[in-house]
């Protein structure tokens, strides 16, 4: 009872301003600007790259590529757009180095060109084809930008998303700049995109099915395996770079039960819990523009095509790997949100498409574009794993008597069984007690106190009750951590 009497005390000292209408919205920060397409074109956006001039490429899974002159202005008309290329086989992503436009596509990496200045590729070029392709309609290909060696990392989607009945389906491969393909890591299943964080390193997107209990973020490191073993066999072509087969991973076990007993296997960094953040996992990207996007600087974000929305995540390095947190961040885009780019100017843009799954945004397709209006939210900016609890940090200064209130949290745990069938429940749940929260003296966070973490788990924590200095909620009060390591 007492906790309530704070509560309702604090909140009639807050300043007024604000609460006498509506709280904000997300398109109060970040509104979406949908591209007006050229009648006609099926224009299933897949993937983005910036070209010289100002000019914005992007592919289409029907396998063309256009550019859209002025990508920036305030509204983009069909005129805008030019074809610059068709006849592609599903190209995903873009990448673009040295005055060529390099495509990903299903059965290879290409590199494609204008030489004479009317605005359309004339010269094609095959940089590697060296994976290989059966027909099947699972058989994605998504491509990294280039990495500091110039490499392109490419995840292969298995044969039917279930096995892997052609070269390297399942793995991760590298492209690099002569063309050689480098075996990378085994363990992909099916893959929604691909990109890097500020520090240069590769993740990837993969989604619910057979060993996969839900999707997730997974970090690519060379030599690892990443989750599913469908691909094992071609370990037979990669041995002289990454040694012998491993040994396979126990149905019906929990991931850092195998991760602990199995030192190939790199558990995922985040995992999106299905249904609450989406249920297709795909575009990934990275913040590295100074603050021209807000104020989640080298934090990365995800789309989720089923739910047509763009996830937020903070990463941070535990015992040696990656984990984290995800948080919602905009929805309500016109189709599936697949392909995701950040421009160096603080732009965000969102490709979609709902063929073949269906999505919350009715559209067949879209090209859509996010901005910054230079308002900032309130947002939980950070969330970070200690030994005994949880670290927040805040986008702004908070209202203390709010954030040291445990009653303004509510805490859950659950993981996922690791298992050749088809997804999980979540399972093994547990209710941890925050015993304690502490306003740091930054005035924009709070150490939050807790019995009985779960390695393993997914911490799913919900911030209703917390309040800003300014008397406003979070925008999103509900945050998810996938604690596979607690720190010491």
């Amino acid at each position: 009872m007492a906790g309530c009497l704070c509560v309702i005390a604090s909140l009639l000292l807050l300043p007024t301003a604000g609460l006498s209408q509506d709280p904000p919205s997300e398109s109060d920060y970040y509104p979406i600007t949908t591209f007006e397409v050229p009648e006609g074109v099926v224009l299933e956006a897949s993937g983005f790259q910036m070209m010289p001039g100002g000019k914005l490429a992007v592919c289409s899974r029907r396998g063309e590529i256009w550019t859209i002159n002025d990508p920036f202005s305030p509204t983009v008309s069909a005129s805008q757009f030019v074809r610059f290329a068709h006849g592609l086989h599903e190209p995903l992503t873009l990448a673009f180095r040295d005055g060529w436009l390099y495509a990903t596509q299903r059965s290879d990496v290409s590199r494609m060109r204008d030489t004479n200045g009317d605005g359309k590729s004339d010269e094609f070029e095959i940089v590697n084809d060296g994976w290989g392709i059966s027909g099947d309609y699972h058989e994605y290909a998504f491509g990294s930008k280039f990495d500091k060696n110039g490499d392109i990392w490419v995840v292969l989607c298995l044969t039917g998303s279930f096995s892997s009945q052609v070269p390297y389906r399942g793995w991760c491969v590298r492209v690099t700049p002569e063309g050689e393909l480098v075996p990378t890591c085994s363990g992909v299943r099916s893959p929604g995109g691909i990109g890097a964080n500020h520090v240069g390193d590769i993740f990837y997107t993969d989604n619910q099915g057979p060993w996969n209990g839900t999707c997730g973020l997974k970090h690519l490191s060379p030599g690892k395996f990443v989750g599913h073993p469908g691909g094992f066999q071609w370990y037979e072509l990669a041995e002289s770079v990454l040694g012998p087969r491993p040994e396979e991973p126990k149905s019906g076990s929990r991931i850092m039960t195998e991760a602990k007993r199995l030192p190939h296997y790199e558990p995922p960094a985040i995992l999106f819990p299905y249904n609450k953040m989406g249920k297709s996992a795909a575009g990934v990207t990275c913040d590295t523009t100074g603050g021209k996007f807000g104020p989640f600087q080298n934090q990365m974000f995800v789309t989720d095509q089923s739910d047509s929305t763009v996830m937020r995540c903070f990463l941070e390095k535990v015992k040696g790997h990656y984990q984290g947190a995800c948080f919602p961040f905009v929805q309500g885009f016109a189709s599936g949100s697949l392909a995701l780019e950040m421009t160096d100017n603080g732009k965000m843009f969102v490709g979609g498409t709902n063929r073949g799954w269906g999505s919350r945004g009715r559209r067949p397709f879209a090209v859509e574009r996010v901005d910054w209006t230079g308002k900032v939210p309130f947002e939980i900016h950070e969330m970070r794993a200690k030994s005994d609890g949880f670290e927040l940090t805040f986008t702004e200064p908070i209202d203390v008597a709010t954030v040291e209130n445990t009653d303004s949290y509510k805490l859950t745990s659950y993981t996922y069984i690791y298992q050749s069938s088809y997804g999980s429940p979540e399972v093994d749940h547990t209710t941890p007690t925050i015993t304690n929260a502490v306003a740091g003296a930054d005035g924009k966070s709070v150490r939050l106190y807790v019995d009985s973490l779960q390695e393993g788990h997914v911490h799913e924590l919900h911030s209703d009750g917390v309040r800003s200095k300014a008397g406003l909620p979070l925008l999103h009060a509900k945050a998810y951590y996938t604690l596979n390591y607690i720190p010491e």
